[in-house]
């Protein structure tokens, strides 16, 4: 199988998603380091409506662009349906599963900028993550370790007043507590088996690997146990 590529910013949860179906489907693939300013790394895709705002994930696999972290999992499953299924056969299982996919997107990808920026620390180590990683030229990427916290912490400022919320880590640990219910005592959300539901949170809690709200939810020992599951598959199953 070719090598896919993966347009992507490093801290971006609906990003972490992507690579997390990439791994679990053994797909070998490279990632491109977006510049969050210029984009200018992004391919132009085809018959996209003028004025559409670019932005990542975007996957380049078999000959085809696919844009939209939901719509790049449903491409991968298709493309490769046989090695951990996203999708349950069971009606009840599926639904649930796609409930937790849609959660994900709709309010945890939401939550997460809140403890990656969301004090004067976690937003300067953002920073720097975000200036090591992406493409940026020298004079850019000294601006973006310089200012870039103070830009970063007012995105999750901004975030937790549009979603009426005032801590960043109580409404996370909020979101953790109701992914712990959905999981229950099975192994995965559905059962034995990891299902879209798993692949996307999994993603998107990869994303805080680097900052203190990790270590919160590694000390809950039912989640810190399916996390260390997932990583696991994925790094049994990642192309090498």
């Amino acid at each position: 199988m070719n090598p896919a590529t993966l347009f992507q910013f490093e801290l971006c949860p609906y990003c972490n998603k992507v690579s997390a179906g990439l791994e679990l489907k053994g797909i070998p693939f490279r990632k491109v380091q977006v510049n969050p300013m210029s984009k200018k790394e992004l391919p132009a895709i085809p018959g996209l409506p003028e004025g559409t705002k670019r932005k990542v994930p975007v996957l380049e696999m078999s000959g085809k662009l696919v844009m939209d972290s939901t719509d790049i999992l449903k491409f991968l499953d298709a493309e490769v349906p046989d090695r951990v299924p996203f999708f349950p056969a069971d009606e009840a299982a599926r639904a649930k599963t796609e409930q937790i996919e849609n959660w994900v997107d709709d309010t945890l990808t939401f939550a997460l900028p809140t403890v990656i920026y969301g004090t004067w620390l976690e937003a300067a180590k953002a920073a720097q993550i975000t200036a090591r990683t992406s493409n940026f030229g020298l004079v850019q990427n000294a601006m973006v370790r310089a200012g870039g916290s103070l830009i970063m912490h007012q995105v999750s400022k901004s975030i937790l007043k549009k979603r009426g919320k005032t801590d960043g880590h109580a409404w996370v640990s909020a979101e953790l507590d109701q992914f712990e219910a959905w999981l229950g005592e099975q192994p995965f959300v559905c059962g034995d088996a990891p299902t879209l539901g798993d692949v996307a949170t999994h993603g998107a809690l990869s994303c805080i690997r680097e900052f203190p709200m990790h270590a919160e939810l590694m000390r809950r020992p039912r989640l810190a146990a399916w996390f260390t599951r997932m990583d696991d598959l994925r790094a049994k199953n990642r192309a090498s």
